[in-house]
């Protein structure tokens, strides 16, 4: 579980947010909502331990945190395969026993993400979809309880959105992850999420997914 209590945060002078109250269930697959600037980037470095509280307390059952960026281009003469890149998230060991198990992980998470057909695939030539597919089985390398998706779908066509929400919300219900999808789509926060938290002059509340309306959407901060 995840537990804010009168969480605030500034910097200097400027007020991101104040007196947030909410908590996040393990298991649950909650959407993370609102206008540009309205602290959620901010929320999710606390929650990764990037940026602390000013005041208040969060308190979160588990710190084993995979976090997948928003689509980001990747030129096409990028020297890694989907496979090495995702190796990247890997400790480096000289132990014949661990780097046994890690390979194995990854022929696992290459597998449950739908990569093992493309894992030699250079990462450059991949399509949108293939990438933040990549990006998500790196995330998964470390065996993390919560899952977080920031923008994840944004820039990505319509069925490949929906292609990488069904293995997140299969990942969801069958390892009992812990996702926290930050996002601006209207149309997936209502198909895959069953809460939102809403944030809202400087504040966040919680709504019930069929309240949720387009107008919170907006991207203007």
């Amino acid at each position: 579980m995840i537990q804010a209590q009168h969480l605030s945060k500034s910097f200097g002078n400027q007020l991101v947010f104040t007196d947030l109250n909410f908590q996040i269930s393990d298991g649950e697959f909650v959407s993370l909502i609102g206008p540009n600037g309205s602290g959620k980037t901010t929320l999710i470095k606390i929650m990764m331990g990037l940026e602390k509280p000013t005041s208040g307390n969060l308190q979160m059952s588990h710190h084993t945190i995979g976090y997948v960026p928003q689509f980001r281009n990747i030129d096409n003469d990028y020297p890694l395969s989907i496979e090495q890149f995702i190796r990247l998230n890997n400790k480096f060991t000289l132990n014949p026993a661990k780097r046994k198990e890690q390979n194995q992980k990854i022929q696992t998470i290459l597998k449950k993400t739908g990569l093992t057909n493309l894992k030699n695939r250079p990462l450059g030539l991949a399509s949108g979809g293939e990438k933040q597919k990549a990006y998500l089985a790196q995330a998964l390398l470390n065996d993390p309880k919560i899952l977080i998706l920031d923008e994840s779908t944004a820039s990505l066509d319509v069925e490949v959105k929906m292609q990488l929400m069904d293995l997140v919300a299969e990942l969801n219900q069958k390892e009992h992850l812990t996702v926290i999808f930050i996002t601006h789509d209207y149309d997936l926060t209502k198909k895959y999420t069953k809460r939102a938290l809403l944030f809202e002059n400087k504040s966040l509340k919680q709504v019930n997914v069929s309240d949720v309306s387009k107008n919170m959407f907006k991207m203007e901060g």
